[in-house]
């Protein structure tokens, strides 16, 4: 017995782009808004409602799923994985997005390869480290490390500016 599966190609569907916007294919990216300046890379997908903030760059291998908003001058590392269904109901609610939730992401947020981010809200300026899994929201910037994901330290202060 033989099958004819269905085939989705991937591609590049109602997108609004801002200016200077570069995307490495493929990439596949439909009805989300890409701010202006950010970089896409390659094998990326960016689903539905999604929206980037400008100067933003998503490396290769990341998902962002619906109902996830990125700030401004953030960095998504290579494989990061956004997730918006908590599993309340004891399994994946497939078919039933009033059961997700959203995530936000502040401005200025660094995400490291490979972090997973449940449905939270992320401050301004922080930096989860890579591996790490975000699971409740961030309200102090700083290092974020680990499985939870927990506060290590704040962000040195910058050198003062040489003199000349």
């Amino acid at each position: 017995m033989s099958a004819t599966p269905t085939f989705c190609d991937i591609g590049i569907v109602e997108v609004e782009f801002g200016r200077n916007v570069t995307v490495v294919r493929p990439a596949n990216l439909y009805g989300c808004r890409i701010g202006d300046d950010c970089f896409i890379g390659p094998f990326v997908e960016i689903q539905h409602g999604v929206v980037v903030g400008a100067r933003t760059r998503v490396q290769s291998h990341a998902f962002i799923c619906e109902l996830v908003t990125v700030g401004e001058d953030c960095f998504i590392g290579h494989g990061v994985m956004f997730i918006n269904d908590w599993f309340r109901i004891g399994r994946p609610a497939r078919g039933r997005p009033e059961l997700w939730a959203p995530t936000l992401i502040g401005n200025r947020v660094s995400i490291g390869s490979n972090a997973t981010v449940l449905p939270v809200k992320i401050c301004d300026d922080v930096a989860i480290g890579a591996g790490s899994v975000v699971a409740a929201d961030i309200e102090k910037p700083g290092i974020y490390l680990g499985s939870p994901a927990r506060f290590v330290r704040s962000f040195e202060p910058d050198p003062p500016a040489a003199k000349t």
